[in-house]
């Protein structure tokens, strides 16, 4: 079974100025004359973590990460105003752009998924190849599954937690609930609903507990920055068109890829990774028995390692 590769530093860091107020954090590792891949974190608003260099090989690969606007070392944190869908993939044109780079390579899970799938579509000639990971269409339906009915079922005892924060009278319809308080001048209200939703998450992210995911999601910055946001996009329908991402699925047809789902992924339940491939059946999709959601699963990290290596030879051949 495939581990990450050894921990490596960015060579270079830029602060890059986009619609006021939001200035993004980029990185640059690996090889400057590499095959650039462009790695698109989830949440939103979940931010780029260290080991996410580590999904590449080094001499090979230009690796650029980039917290998305209000997340990770991107500023103002938490930053709702001028963050939608269409900017995101804005700045990620933008980035592109800045960096001099003509084609790139995807990298993207469970939101960086969707915003892998719904950039490629839009600028389909700017993409080489795609790996994705826990497909996050952002139907109406998916939200409800985890946010309202469905996942609740499976995890009882974390669910009454998350609910814990919402009065009886106000349950019918969490979103709309937490948004409340999640965009309260309330401080400490605001951060003890971010944690509840953020632990949540990461308590259910993974098909063996892993107290460390779960540190990680509760830590102030990381959920007050993903609670924030994602309850923003989830109020506006994730500024996305009913069903546009199977619906334009067909741009993607000359792009290379792999899509890697957990078969026992509670956040993004595996029909959201069938629904794609009826519509995408160019992608190769794998579906990982033995794993839930996150990218640190080791088998899911098993299979994104040679999905990245499959992707890119594709991608040399093609060059």
């Amino acid at each position: 079974m495939r581990t990450l590769f050894p921990d490596i530093k960015p060579y270079a860091t830029h602060r890059l100025a986009v619609e006021e107020p939001h200035q993004l954090y980029v990185e640059e590792s690996g090889n400057p004359e590499g095959i650039p891949v462009l790695f698109i974190h989830g949440g939103p608003g979940a931010g780029c973590e260290d080991y996410h260099r580590r999904f590449f090989d080094a001499e090979r690969f230009r690796i650029i990460l980039m917290d998305q606007r209000g997340a990770g070392r991107s500023t103002p944190l938490a930053e709702l105003a001028n963050n939608s869908t269409d900017r995101l993939i804005a700045d990620i044109e933008t980035l592109r752009e800045f960096l001099g780079i003509d084609q790139w390579l995807l990298f993207g899970g469970s939101w960086g998924s969707t915003l892998s799938l719904v950039y490629a579509q839009a600028h389909p000639q700017r993409v080489t190849g795609m790996v994705l990971r826990g497909i996050f269409l952002c139907r109406p339906e998916d939200i409800h599954w985890f946010y309202q009915n469905g996942a609740s079922r499976v995890f009882p005892d974390y669910w009454e937690d998350y609910l814990a924060q919402i009065p009886e009278h106000e349950r019918g319809d969490m979103v709309p609930a937490y948004y409340k308080r999640l965009t309260s001048r309330n401080e400490l209200e605001q951060i003890q609903a971010a944690k509840a939703w953020s632990i949540w998450e990461g308590r259910c992210a993974t098909l063996q507990p892993n107290p460390d995911v779960v540190e990680h999601f509760g830590h102030p910055r990381v959920a007050i920055a993903l609670a924030r946001i994602e309850c923003h996009y989830f109020m506006n329908q994730s500024f996305l068109e009913p069903d546009q991402i199977v619906r334009d699925a067909h741009k993607l047809a000359n792009i290379p890829a792999v899509i890697v789902h957990g078969r026992y992924d509670m956040v993004c339940p595996l029909d959201n990774a069938l629904a794609l491939s009826r519509a995408w059946p160019q992608a190769d999709l794998q579906i990982i028995r033995d794993a839930g959601h996150s990218a640190s699963e080791p088998a899911i990290v098993d299979a994104l390692m040679r999905a990245v290596e499959n992707v890119a030879a594709k991608v040399e051949r093609a060059s």
